[in-house]
């Protein structure tokens, strides 16, 4: 993505790597994590015994001229503390946006996400240790600003519409029919999608370190 290699030479001064990777297609979730796997299988997916089940699933979903969505999780650390906004341009507001512009993307998570209304308000805060924060239940924002810590996203992505199984649809006339698509087309968007969202995390992360510079912050000196 040419867009990201470009926001990428803004987060480089500051050392900040960003990496997606699959945890769920077509119902199936990575119950581990290991980076080394993340390369090893075609989803993308840093649990190798998760990611032979998904080329399964794909199998069984292709065969039935269907297609799968699924999840993917991208991570960016070493962004520096303090850049954001608390209303307006919150950091977690603008990523989301970015994510949602993203045409398969149907929800978008942030740290904790739809797990947070499961927690007490205990569990969820982040505690501040000597050695840094205890959990990151925020991913890495904290009040529309980044806090240091790694930035946690995740995104939903639906299943392709274009399938070859039959679908009820209506004439120019009102009058009821089906409908399939011909020819080749993708099961799943995902891993495709996967840079799509790492390059969407680093064109707003360079807008956000590229705004503070602009207002005559020195970054360096502050992180």
């Amino acid at each position: 993505m040419a867009a990201g290699a470009v926001a990428q030479l803004v987060l480089d001064p500051h050392k900040i790597l960003i990496q997606s990777y699959t945890i769920g297609l077509g119902g199936i979730r990575a119950n581990g994590f290991d980076a080394n796997a993340i390369d090893k299988n075609p989803f993308k997916c840093p649990d190798m015994e998760a990611a032979g089940k998904m080329e399964k699933r794909i199998e069984t979903i292709k065969n039935q001229g269907d297609s799968l969505g699924g999840i993917v999780e991208i991570t960016a650390i070493n962004v520096p503390a303090g850049i954001g906004d608390p209303v307006f341009d919150k950091l977690d507001a603008d990523i989301a946006k970015a994510m949602m512009s993203i045409g398969a993307v149907k929800a978008v998570e942030i740290g904790a996400g739809i797990r947070a209304p499961e927690m007490t308000g205990f569990e969820n805060n982040d505690q501040l240790t000597p050695k840094g924060f205890a959990s990151n239940n925020s991913g890495g924002i904290l009040a529309g600003i980044s806090n240091g810590d790694k930035i946690v996203v995740r995104v939903h992505v639906k299943p392709i519409p274009s399938i070859s199984k039959p679908q009820k649809t209506l004439t120019d006339q009102g009058v009821a029919t089906t409908v399939s698509t011909k020819g080749r087309h993708d099961i799943c968007a995902i891993p495709r999608i996967n840079m799509v969202c790492e390059s969407m995390l680093a064109l707003v992360l360079a807008d956000h370190i590229l705004r503070q510079k602009m207002t005559g912050q020195n970054l360096n000196s502050i992180f």
